[in-house]
């Protein structure tokens, strides 16, 4: 059997392909900062949006509060809370409510019991 003769391209051909393959090593290399640090970027980004989006929730919650906390009907509910009255009114305490509901719940469980 005869062996062929392999064909060797030439020269310039090889050098070609491989200037080609370093370039395109050069133009990865070139390309892997800027595309690292867009996707870095556009990751901050979207954390960003969206702590902004939940503070303007919190902010729209807070102004619902401070409507509310600043009309007439809250300020009177507080003012009565702290023991204020309007004028014309007199305020009476009542002491010892827990004790009365205890003995109101202990009469109705022997009235139950007695059934």
């Amino acid at each position: 059997m005869a062996k062929r003769a392999q064909k060797r391209p030439p020269r310039s051909s090889v050098v070609l392909r491989w200037l080609a393959v370093g370039a395109l090593v050069l133009v990865g290399l070139l390309y892997y900062r800027p595309v690292r640090t867009y996707l870095e970027r556009s990751e901050t980004l979207a954390a960003r949006e969206a702590q902004v989006d939940a503070l303007a929730a919190e902010s729209a919650a807070l102004a619902r509060q401070l409507r509310y906390a600043s009309s007439e009907e809250a300020v009177a509910r507080e003012a009565r809370r702290i023991g204020y009255v309007k004028p014309g009114e007199r305020l009476f305490i009542v002491k010892g409510i827990p004790g009365w509901r205890a003995q109101q719940r202990d009469r109705a469980t022997i009235a139950r019991g007695e059934r």
